[in-house]
């Protein structure tokens, strides 16, 4: 079986994948907040089936309701690609539409990893010795509150290390932010036993978290974090490719620490003449490494300025967006309209 799973961003959401994950070798994930990210997601999943050719292909969605128009949507979609369905969720928002469609599981009463786990376990004989029990019970209890419990502490710094773990753009990168939250919850895993585990958990943070970005040697964890983003947007510098007046750029998004990230991303790519960080309301950094003078672009494309190698500015009416090629396409035709005119 071919799964296709679409989850919440936050503790909750991570931990339905975490264990979902742990049980399907054939898994694409995948996700999205609420609004209109859910149904950009889920024609993203349509997509991937389709190209996929997968023969016996479920969607899975966790910790997210639809209404019942979406849910008509879906129901259309899935069936283009024959596409099985199955939702499970906690928010009572959901109840309308959990009414009229039987792939569509509602339970208030648990958190949509409590839910997950009890349907991995029913249908796939998951976790028969109780490895994952307590850290279920522990995103149970701090999810939907229940203070009195004795892991509700735990889940709490368990929320802050999930809600904390912005390193890596879940946008431009997705898989990688996920990876690094699914291994954040590993950690915390492993750590639930210790004496004054949420203590414990927490004094852990700093040093989970470099884990994952230590690749050759150690070293701070900002230094880390900008040699694996560097390196991320280097494999991925034909996708990112944007031009300014006969220049070839890489264009970041909402990814920070431009003078670090930027520079070295700036060396790492000699054939490049810019780096270009946009955030999601239009301000944008600029560096160069004696290529070019971004002050002069970033005057002429945001009313910006700076220096030759390292400037700013903003794009008026900047199109923020939960699809990186939607922003790459806004920003190259803004600056494909400003230079054209001049």
């Amino acid at each position: 079986m071919h799964i296709y799973h679409l989850s919440h961003i936050d503790l909750d959401g991570y931990g339905c994948q975490y264990l979902s994950t742990k049980v399907f070798e054939d898994i694409k994930c995948y996700n999205a907040n609420y609004g209109p990210e859910v149904m950009a997601r889920v024609d993203e999943m349509i997509s991937d089936i389709s190209n996929d050719s997968a023969k016996d292909a479920m969607i899975l969605i966790t910790d997210l309701n639809l209404t019942t128009k979406e849910c008509n949507y879906l129901v259309k979609e899935a069936s283009k690609v024959s596409a099985s369905i199955t939702l499970l969720d906690h928010h009572a928002t959901g109840a309308n539409a959990a009414n009229n469609f039987e792939w569509y599981h509602l339970d208030t009463t648990k958190c949509a990893t409590m839910i997950t786990y009890n349907w991995l376990k029913e249908n796939y004989n998951f976790d028969q010795d109780g490895e994952y029990e307590m850290i279920v019970r522990a995103i149970n209890a701090i999810d939907i509150w229940l203070s009195d419990d004795e892991l509700f502490e735990y889940g709490k710094v368990m929320l802050g290390m999930i809600s904390g773990a912005k390193e890596i753009n879940r946008i431009l990168f997705a898989n990688q932010d996920r990876a690094y939250k699914l291994s954040l919850i590993e950690k915390a895993k492993e750590t639930l036993s210790q004496k004054d585990a949420p203590i414990a958990l927490d004094d852990a943070m700093h040093s989970n978290k470099k884990s994952f970005f230590l690749q050759d040697s150690n070293d701070t964890k900002d230094n880390l974090v900008a040699k694996y983003v560097t390196n991320l947007i280097t494999q991925n510098r034909d996708k990112l490719t944007i031009t300014y007046r006969g220049h070839k750029g890489i264009l970041g998004y909402n990814i920070g620490s431009s003078s670090i990230i930027g520079n070295n991303t700036m060396v790492n790519n000699p054939d490049y003449d810019f780096y270009m960080d946009i955030g999601s309301r239009g301000n944008f950094s600029l560096r160069s490494n004696n290529k070019m003078d971004v002050s002069q672009m970033a005057s002429e494309i945001g009313n910006g300025g700076g220096h030759p190698n390292a400037s700013g500015g903003k794009i008026d009416g900047y199109k923020d967006s939960f699809v990186y090629e939607e922003i790459k396409e806004f920003v190259q035709n803004h600056i494909d309209d400003i230079t054209n005119s001049l």
